[in-house]
């Protein structure tokens, strides 16, 4: 029987040494989830190993799960581009993790362990934000689900880009009579956009995703979801220069 092929989580990038670090704890989480597979991380920008860099590593078939929360630029440009420069190896490309119910309930643990009681106060959804309107669906449908699992209202904002700000969409929320408003940060990890997220006057401001269990669960539906052929967009896989396409 063939070995399984690595699992190559492809990460955004940060200066911020706990965002690198909640990168590499919440991988841990998935080697102890599924012992044996082998998982390998690799970064779009300003980290090392690069994307090339790990692919020349590896040996055999791999899947590239994008740890990204919605579909933009990098998951639908930049990441099938470096793949293809790459040197050769068969690697298919998984779905974006979100939108999807186990971020929901990601998102919902990290607003209890935040402090936001069970009801009906209101959220905002603070996203990193994106040019790209699919990305921005995303983070809406992302909204939407986390309001069925909490049976509450939410709605999306973004730090940068189109679309209301977090401190915004607080002040919406303020001006239509809810005092109360709590911020969940849709947020792998800390660094540049999650600073963005303070000051927006939320009564309760849950931290970034990070090494839930449900996100490491994830992470690992997706790479499944890849292996078998899924993808995000219109690829179902990236076929470097000498590695012939596999039938799916």
């Amino acid at each position: 029987m063939s070995a399984a092929p690595t699992l190559l989580a492809v990460a955004h990038g940060t200066r911020d040494p706990q965002g690198v670090r909640t990168v590499h704890a919440l991988l841990d989480k998935v080697r102890r989830t599924r012992p044996g597979l082998r998982v390998r991380v690799a970064w779009l920008d300003l980290v090392e190993p690069s994307v090339p860099q790990a692919l020349a590593e590896l040996r055999g078939p791999a899947v590239a799960v994008p740890l990204l929360l919605a579909s933009g630029y990098h998951v639908r440009t930049d990441l099938p581009t470096l793949l293809a420069d790459a040197t050769p190896t068969q690697v298919r490309v998984a779905p974006a993790l979100g939108p999807s119910p186990l971020l929901a309930r990601a998102l919902a643990a990290r607003l209890s362990e935040a402090g936001r009681p069970a009801g009906g106060a209101p959220v905002v959804l603070a996203a990193a934000g994106s040019s790209d309107p699919r990305a921005r669906a995303d983070t809406a449908e992302s909204a939407r689900l986390l309001a069925a699992h909490l049976n509450a209202p939410v709605t999306a904002a973004f730090a940068v880009g189109e679309g209301p700000s977090p401190a915004d969409a607080v002040a919406a929320w303020r001006s239509a009579g809810h005092p109360d408003v709590a911020l969940a940060t849709h947020l792998l990890a800390p660094g540049h956009f999650a600073r963005h997220l303070t000051g927006t006057g939320a009564r309760w401001t849950a931290a970034p995703l990070g090494a839930q269990r449900w996100v490491a669960e994830l992470v690992l539906r997706r790479y499944d979801e890849g292996a078998r052929g899924r993808s995000n967009g219109s690829f179902a896989y990236s076929a470097l220069r000498s590695a012939p396409p596999a039938r799916a």
